[in-house]
């Protein structure tokens, strides 16, 4: 396999997406073709050097994001239910 190099911006963008937007490693190395390993990297390199901040330190629309996805998947969850519920019910009726 042949050893890809990606710019500072491309990494620095794909390290945000995890730091910043709430995606997992390998939800991000997924999307975008490169290893989580390698994600991790970036992101220890970037806050080492002040451009993402510092682990542990919690960015607002991380959370945000990980709260909207959890209630996405309950929202989900529970429409399935309700599919279930209605076509039970619509053959209960024949």
């Amino acid at each position: 396999m042949a050893n890809k190099r990606y710019g500072k911006d491309f990494q620095l963008e794909t390290a945000k997406l995890v730091v910043e937007h709430g995606y997992t490693l390998k939800e991000a190395a997924a999307r975008l073709g490169v290893t989580a390993w390698s994600i991790r990297q970036w992101i220890k390199r970037f806050r080492q050097s002040g451009e993402l901040p510092p682990e542990g330190t919690a960015v607002p629309q991380a959370e945000e994001f990980r709260a909207l996805k959890r209630e996405n998947q309950r929202l989900r969850l529970e429409n399935e239910i309700l599919k279930k519920a209605a076509a039970y019910f619509a053959k209960e009726s024949l």
